[in-house]
């Protein structure tokens, strides 16, 4: 993923993010359905990174709606449950090709009324045909599992132009990737980039080898921010190593998360195993890059 990465995104997320106005509305997108022959086919990387960065928001004093699919919700409802009950709503759309006209409406309300930043964790997004597929190239559109929840971008384009976005992905096909399509249709090392590579390109893009480590990585950075903002204070570090505790999820929160998650059906994207370990890495592993990223933040 470091040929994807573009230099200064991660701060200038970070910044845009703890900078809005106190009790704005931040919409978090997330879903990627690529166990497409199980129920729920969703995988273990998004609901971690997604439910940090309603952490991070719902510490920041703002109000949290995830947005997911119906194939999705009963897992993000499980990981969720870290957090308190009123901390994050939910917004769940159908397939799209079970779309409704009063679906259609109540998406562009969170556009128009009901949104102050957009920021999406591992969320499929569509290629240059319209149509979300799987690291392997499968359609995930013609198994009837994607919402359009793209729209809701394409809509805060046309609608609200001066509305930011956040992206954060880690294979090329995840909504907001538009930015480096080029360098995904180029590389040498993601398959078939130019059928699978995702053409929604978002303001702010944070790459990553995995996107729950993209999603720990913004909510350390968020945490950082708020530090510089007290630098004057002489409490400055207690507050620091205050807001990383609020902002960031433990190692102990992040394996009950997983648990919960696989215990209603959630699998290992890569080895399409009902287990807690992500994108065929072990939960050890996975544990040790929160833990740098949050001895990161300290620092």
């Amino acid at each position: 993923m470091k040929a994807l990465i573009i230099p200064g995104d991660l701060q200038l997320a970070a910044t845009t993010l703890t900078l809005l106005p106190p009790k704005s509305t931040i919409l978090v997108l997330s879903g990627f359905p690529c166990c497409v022959n199980h129920s729920p086919p969703t995988e273990t990387d998004g609901p971690p990174g997604a439910i940090s960065i309603a952490r991070t928001a719902f510490a920041l004093g703002y109000n949290v709606i995830l947005v997911t699919d119906e194939c999705n919700e009963v897992v993000f409802r499980a990981a969720a449950q870290s957090l308190p009950a009123h901390a994050v709503k939910f917004e769940i759309f159908p397939a799209e090709d079970k779309m409704s006209q009063s679906d259609e409406d109540r998406m562009k309300s969170l556009v128009m009324d009901r949104c102050d930043l957009i920021v999406s964790c591992e969320r499929a997004g569509p290629g240059k045909d319209g149509v979300c597929y799987t690291m392997r190239g499968i359609n995930m559109n013609e198994k009837g599992l994607i919402a359009p929840i793209h729209k809701i971008i394409d809509m805060a384009r046309e609608f609200r132009k001066d509305l930011k976005y956040i992206a954060i992905g880690d294979g090329g096909n995840e909504l907001g990737m538009g930015k480096v399509i080029d360098k995904i249709r180029e590389s040498d090392v993601i398959v078939d980039g130019d059928k699978i590579g995702a053409v929604t390109a978002a303001d702010f893009l944070i790459a990553a080898s995995v996107s729950n480590w993209g999603g720990y990585a913004l909510s350390c950075a968020c945490a950082i921010v708020k530090r510089a903002l007290l630098e004057s204070d002489d409490t400055t570090t207690k507050r620091n190593d205050d807001w990383v505790k609020k902002c960031v999820p433990t190692n102990e929160d992040e394996v009950a998360l997983l648990e919960r998650c696989v215990k209603v059906g959630c699998r290992d994207g890569v080895s399409g195993k009902i287990e807690a370990t992500v994108d065929g890495m072990s939960l050890q592993t996975n544990l040790e890059f929160l833990t740098r990223i949050r001895s990161a933040a300290n620092q």
